[in-house]
């Protein structure tokens, strides 16, 4: 099997992913990793973190597993008090956890659902940012990298919710930095790149990737195809070519 060569050297660097045990999280849990980082890992259920952790050792770095539900105000407390007596410091935050279900209506959308999708999606980057941001600023600075959606820019009426919720995030990224310049730097998820996740209904989620910072000026194109989570059909088309202001 070819190997790709690592571009990147975070050797004594820590990273911190949330929703790290599966999918986009996991995948950047493991390039972090290749590229010698310490990665942190969270998510709901401590198993998959640690087999994800295990993973982590088999390519020659180090790892811990924490069980978090960043949509608790108490968990994002623990998962950064957990990291930093464990590692002592953390230079890359990745808010990725995150989730999409859909709704029949904004009518029949329930006080509970719309909690739990505005908590993980925005309250739990929200505080986690305070959090790590504070101490980064502290200490010799850091990264906190925002996993946003092109739902935030082209939202769909099942999604309403957790289209908020993104654009919410993508504000948050731009106002985070403002009181932590020059120590922190903030870089939000922009519509680079459309990637369909496989959810446990088998449908597809739309996810952006990005790399640019700041994101309240950059414009970056769209990607060449435009996936839609409608009820249990997936259908793709193509969008528009052109520029999309984050």
């Amino acid at each position: 099997m070819t190997t790709r060569p690592v571009q990147y050297d975070f050797s004594g660097k820590v990273v911190v992913v949330t929703g790290g045990s599966r999918g986009i999280g996991h995948s950047m849990a493991l390039g972090f990793a290749a590229a010698g980082a310490k990665v942190a890992i969270a998510s709901r259920k401590l198993e998959s973190c640690e087999a994800t952790v295990k993973e982590i050792h088999a390519l020659g770095s180090e790892g811990s597993a924490h069980a978090a539900h960043v949509g608790k105000w108490e968990d994002c407390d623990r998962l950064a008090d957990e990291v930093y007596g464990r590692w002592g410091r953390a230079d890359v935050l990745i808010n990725n956890a995150g989730i999409s279900p859909l709704a029949p209506s904004s009518v029949e959308t329930s006080e509970e659902l719309f909690d739990k999708i505005v908590g993980v999606n925005l309250k739990g980057p929200f505080r986690l940012t305070a959090l790590f941001a504070s101490r980064m600023a502290a200490g010799e600075g850091g990264s906190i990298i925002n996993i946003s959606s092109t739902a935030a820019i082209r939202p769909d009426p099942e999604t309403a919710p957790y289209a908020a919720a993104k654009a919410g995030l993508n504000i948050l990224t731009v106002a985070s930095p403002k009181s932590m310049v020059p120590r922190f730097a903030s870089t939000a998820s922009c519509a680079a790149l459309s990637i369909p996740t496989s959810a446990r209904d088998g449908r597809a989620r739309r996810i952006s990737l990005g790399a640019r910072s700041g994101c309240s000026r950059c414009s970056v194109r769209a990607s060449p195809r435009r996936w839609w989570a409608r009820r249990s059909t997936l259908r793709a088309t193509p969008p528009a070519s052109r520029p999309v202001r984050c």
